[in-house]
């Protein structure tokens, strides 16, 4: 069917990947993996990529874990204008360059808002980016030899902010809440509170879900440990397969540690074929949504997600299709959590024969930090290519399950349509909020919990609620009794008694 002219396509996709393994592996920087993901990308539109290079008015790019917070650091330096070093590698000068606030829905956030953009008439093309340098940040560690990576460019950039507090506070941080693993532990440990599943129960669903992910990594040339594992390795706890935060081993935790890269090219109708991009090469964007969920200790109930079920549904609503209608998925999978509340809201099983995933997930695949869904959107791309007419859904996640935004793509030609993700905003806004009592002392249960075994002294992390009032506290505790239950027993409403210190901190033991 004819489509407005000014339609956003997704015209190109492209994904580089460094294996420390590889013989020729020399610990890339970030701007080197992105650069080689966004050649990939110009490459793979069949058309002249001097030419495509030059059109490109927007550069739009996910910040890496070493330029996430005013306190990190980049220990081999790194570029002052990370999206206008790219640029210039690639031949482009970008009218506007785009560093986008931390998430992990960043990528799919980021498509959503420049199609909308070219569907309105404000650009014609725009290039989406990310990178991720954990491996060679590792690899060069402690080492005389450093590279430096450093390099001065200039030029504008509309950098929007770190917006790591959107995830985590003083509070938060101060009672252990510092690393993913252990946030989404709490998540995770929740879900089976309200399942009512035992420690090993939940642990085998947690593997029956992530094993088959090993499986799409596996033959998947992207991936960053292109290896297959059982149920059972994924569940079975031992030296390899440590835990790292309560209630994940190794195997069940996003793989950060990779040199990665992806890249997304997007356009309009009209400049797609001024610039002699095959029709084969489009892509469009049927369905799309954004949400925000309420601060974590807020949620009335940490085991779901209005978010991710809202921004799902909103996208199918838009493409005019259920979910028994989509082909592909690939969910976010940092950890089983986000991957969970959408099975759980949609009907879906770990055993569907469509998959989850495309790329083979963020633990096995890799995790580039916030930028991993770039590559699930370019996975997507290529199997709608491969499948025309078919429809593929994205699901990307930020924060303490904080953020998520939905794509649903297919070659079917469609005009742009807005979305109601405001409108839907206002509903997650309304929603009760849980009184929280900051400095707890008495009796109290506990709601959910972790354990982080990364610490020097094992430390178990509780999100409780105080027997008086049944407001809600955090508190941290290393409690021998306590913590023996926590790493070895069920200590999910267990009763506490809980004390709050001069340093704000709260501590419990087991009552």
């Amino acid at each position: 069917m004819p489509v407005d002219p000014r339609t956003p396509v997704i015209v190109g996709v492209g994904q580089f990947t460094e294996r420390i393994d590889d013989p020729d592996y020399r610990g890339m920087s970030a701007v080197e993996l992105a650069t080689e993901a966004v050649r990939a990308a110009l490459a793979d539109t069949g058309a002249d990529v001097a030419a495509v290079a030059k059109a490109i008015e927007v550069f739009a790019g996910l910040r890496q874990f070493e330029i996430c917070t005013p306190f990190a650091s980049a220990p081999l330096g790194c570029s002052d204008n990370y999206i206008r070093s790219v640029a210039k590698r690639v031949g482009a000068d970008p009218a506007r360059a785009v560093l986008e606030s931390i998430g992990g829905n960043g990528s799919q956030k980021l498509v959503t808002e420049f199609a909308g953009a070219i569907a309105a008439g404000e650009i014609e093309v725009a290039l989406i980016l990310g990178s991720e340098n954990g491996s060679t940040l590792k690899t060069f560690a402690g080492r005389d030899d450093k590279p430096d990576h450093s390099e001065t460019v200039g030029g504008q950039l509309d950098d929007r902010g770190y917006g790591f507090e959107q995830y985590m506070s003083e509070y938060t941080a101060k009672h252990g809440l510092t690393g993913a693993p252990v946030q989404y532990g709490l998540l995770d440990n929740a879900r089976r509170a309200r399942l009512g599943l035992g420690v090993d129960d939940y642990r085998l669903e947690m593997a029956e879900l992530f094993a088959p992910f090993s499986k799409v990594a596996a033959k998947n040339p992207f991936s960053s440990s292109p290896v297959e594992r059982s149920v059972e390795e994924v569940a079975t706890v031992t030296a390899e397969n440590r835990m790292i935060c309560d209630p994940y081993p190794r195997l069940m935790v996003a793989r950060d540690t990779v040199n990665q890269g992806a890249a997304a090219l997007l356009m309009s109708v009209e400049a797609a074929r001024k610039l002699g991009v095959p029709e084969e090469k489009w892509v469009y964007l049927h369905g799309h949504a954004d949400q925000r969920e309420q601060d974590l200790l807020d949620r009335e109930d940490v085991s779901v997600s209005y978010s991710s079920k809202q921004s799902v549904a909103e996208a199918l609503r838009l493409a005019g299709i259920t979910i028994d209608d989509v082909a592909t998925f690939d969910l976010y999978s940092c950890f089983p959590f986000p991957v969970f509340v959408v099975c759980d809201d949609f009907g879906l099983t770990a055993d569907d024969p469509r998959g989850l995933t495309l790329t083979g997930g963020l633990p096995y695949f890799g995790g580039p930090g916030n930028s991993y869904s770039l590559h699930g959107i370019a996975e997507t791309v290529a199997a709608m290519r491969d499948k025309p007419g078919a429809f593929g859904l994205v699901g990307a996640n930020g924060g303490v399950m904080s953020k998520y935004s939905v794509g649903v793509y297919s070659t079917t030609p469609t005009d742009w349509t807005p979305d109601n993700s405001k409108e839907l905003q206002a509903e997650i806004a309304a929603l009760p909020k849980i009184s929280v009592t900051r400095n707890a002392n008495g009796a109290g249960v506990i709601e959910t919990y972790s354990v982080r075994y990364d610490w020097p002294e094992c430390t178990g992390v509780i999100i409780g609620r105080l027997d008086a009032d049944n407001s809600r506290f955090m508190a941290i505790s290393t409690d021998e009794a306590l913590v023996a239950l926590m790493t070895d027993g069920d200590p999910l409403g267990a009763a506490i008694t809980v004390t709050a210190g001069e340093d704000e901190i709260n501590r419990a033991t087991l009552a």
